[in-house]
């Protein structure tokens, strides 16, 4: 099976229904032979960026270039692109073999390539031996990879992803999103994946873009959209983050920033993690993972750990969740309320409820957020 690497650009798309903004000046490039995702809430117009892109919607301003030709005013059968819907839209009286082949059929090619390239596309998906079954003799993962096997058998220049894993169950999601992504990889194909799970688009895309209420919110690999969001939205929409309300309240000759806390206190964070005038309102952005837990009159670092600038205060428990490889903690010091997430090992002692604990924080693990 070839299939060539080719490049998806939206120059300046905007779309409305009426009075509402569904897509507001979205700017996307997607490099050739990437797995790029799609990210964002329900209503944020991430799956009508995707039907602009297949041609089963018109912008009302802009450009879809694929393989650097504006296809804006191409329809969808002559573009070249496959997508996979959300509920696979298998025929139910055709058989699995017959469902991969219809779009070899309604191109009229020869029945011999036909049949190779059928074959071909259900030992791709590990499906050859069920090409007579009919898809509701099937289970949720194998009609899956049936959608994506009559999507590629026609070798298109991009696949797209509608949120092809939200009927399956979470052990099976996590699978599938792994052969997807292993798929892709052999295939080399542009690929566009729609998801409004988090835990799909990092775990599966080389990149990803974060959408809202029509606006892209940022671009970049997982980590970076993880590690340093743009905003407050990206910040709380990838992964969980505690966003803290704050003051810049000065400015060091070095360019180290004294942010103080609301109700915790102050903190020193290097310049290069915040852009902000000082006397201005913000965000201290800080995941749970990386507030620190001690009970009352522990060490407050190992030896080997440096305890530069943490700063440190007293909390309460007001829940914990038991997740397996972690602890979540609901803690709450005055008027602040924090998520502490702490990893379980074997014997761990969990903080009881209502336990108080010193909690810190440590500036090189937080990003300054405008407010």
């Amino acid at each position: 099976m070839t299939i060539r690497k080719v490049a998806v650009e939206c120059r300046n798309v905007a779309l409305s229904y009426g009075a509402t903004a569904v897509l507001r000046d979205v700017d996307l490039r997607i490099e050739p032979g990437e797995f790029f995702a799609l990210l964002g809430p329900s209503g944020s117009g991430k799956s009508t960026l995707l039907r602009l892109i297949a041609g089963f919607a018109q912008a009302d301003r802009g450009e879809v270039r694929i393989d650097g030709s504006d296809v804006s005013a191409i329809p969808p059968h002559r573009r070249n692109v496959g997508m996979v819907f959300q509920n696979y839209a298998l025929w139910p009286h055709l058989t699995v073999w017959d469902n991969v082949a219809f779009g070899l059929v309604e191109r009229r090619l020869p029945k011999a390539q036909i049949r190779s390239r059928t074959q071909a596309a259900l030992e791709l998906v590990g499906l050859a031996d069920l090409g007579q079954r009919r898809p509701s003799q099937l289970s949720g993962g194998q009609q899956q990879r049936i959608a994506v096997a009559r999507t590629i058998v026609v070798e298109p220049q991009v696949l797209l992803l509608d949120e092809p894993l939200s009927n399956l169950d979470r052990q099976l999601r996590v699978q599938m999103r792994d052969e997807l992504r292993s798929l892709q990889r052999k295939l080399g194909i542009t690929t566009i994946f729609v998801t409004h799970d988090q835990e799909e688009a990092m775990t599966t895309a080389d990149r990803m873009a974060v959408l809202d209420r029509g606006v892209v919110q940022q671009v970049g690999a997982p980590a970076t959209l993880y590690d340093a969001p743009a905003n407050r939205f990206v910040a709380a929409f990838v992964g969980t983050t505690n966003l803290l309300p704050a003051q810049i309240a000065g400015r060091d000759d070095a360019g180290v920033l004294l942010v103080r806390i609301d109700g915790l206190g102050p903190l020193r964070v290097a310049a290069d993690r915040a852009c902000a005038t000082v006397g201005s309102r913000v965000h201290v952005a800080l995941r749970p993972h990386a507030l620190r837990l001690l009970a009352p009159g522990a060490p407050r670092a190992p030896q080997h750990d440096r305890d530069d600038g943490v700063l440190w205060f007293d909390s309460r428990v007001d829940s914990a969740e038991f997740a397996g490889e972690f602890t979540r903690y609901r803690l709450r010091s005055g008027a602040q309320t924090l998520i502490a997430d702490q990893p379980h090992y074997l014997g761990t002692e969990t903080f009881r409820i209502g336990a108080e604990v010193l909690a810190g924080i440590d500036p090189a693990q937080v990003r300054i957020l405008g407010d």
